[in-house]
C-alpha cells in the first residue's frame, strides 16, 4: 500500500496508479503519467495548489524545463510565465526529508542565471520559501505568503 506525507498544502486528489511495481501519478501539466518520487509528490502539491488557489493559469505552467547554462543541460522543475509568455518564477523542489539549505537556492539561482526571472520559490511540501529578487541591490525579498497569479504579474 502507497503511503504518502501529508504536506502542508491543502490536501489535492490525483489520478495515482501502479505499473509493474511502480507508482505513477498524472501530471496534468505535462498531460502523462510520471514516476511517483517524493519531490514529483512535493511538485503535483505544488502546482496544484498554484491553480486552485492562487489562480496560476495551467497554460503558463511549464514542468521540467531545459536550459542550457554554461554549455550544460539544466532542467528547472516548474518555470512560470507572465501573461506575454515570459519566465516570471522558477520553482524548485525537493523532498519532504531535504532540508532547505543554501545549496538549494544556489541551486536555483544558477537556473536564474539564465532565465533572469523576478520570483523565486522552493519547497519540500512542508516549507516553502517564496522571494521577489531585487536585482540592483543583489538581494532576496522574501514573503511569508505565496502571492495570487494577478498579484504577481502585477509586481
Amino acid at each position: 500500500m502507497l503511503e504518502l506525507p501529508k504536506l502542508n498544502l491543502p490536501e489535492y486528489q490525483f489520478n495515482i496508479r501502479c505499473e509493474e511495481k511502480n507508482y505513477k501519478i498524472f501530471d496534468i501539466i505535462r498531460n502523462a503519467f510520471v514516476a511517483l518520487t517524493p519531490e514529483e509528490w512535493v511538485r503535483q502539491n505544488v502546482v496544484q495548489h498554484l491553480i486552485d488557489a492562487l489562480n496560476f493559469p495551467k497554460n503558463r505552467i511549464s514542468n521540467e524545463t531545459s536550459i542550457l547554462y554554461n554549455k550544460l543541460s539544466k532542467r528547472c522543475d516548474t518555470v512560470i510565465y507572465d501573461s506575454e509568455y515570459q519566465p516570471l518564477a522558477i520553482c524548485e523542489y525537493k523532498k519532504p526529508q531535504t532540508d532547505i539549505s543554501q545549496k538549494v537556492f544556489d541551486q536555483i539561482a544558477i537556473y536564474n542565471c539564465k532565465l533572469n526571472v523576478p520570483y523565486l520559490l522552493v519547497s519540500n511540501g512542508f516549507f516553502h520559501y517564496f522571494c521577489k529578487v531585487d536585482f540592483e541591490a543583489k538581494r532576496y525579498l522574501f514573503s511569508e505568503n505565496l502571492p495570487d497569479y494577478k498579484l504577481l504579474c502585477k509586481s
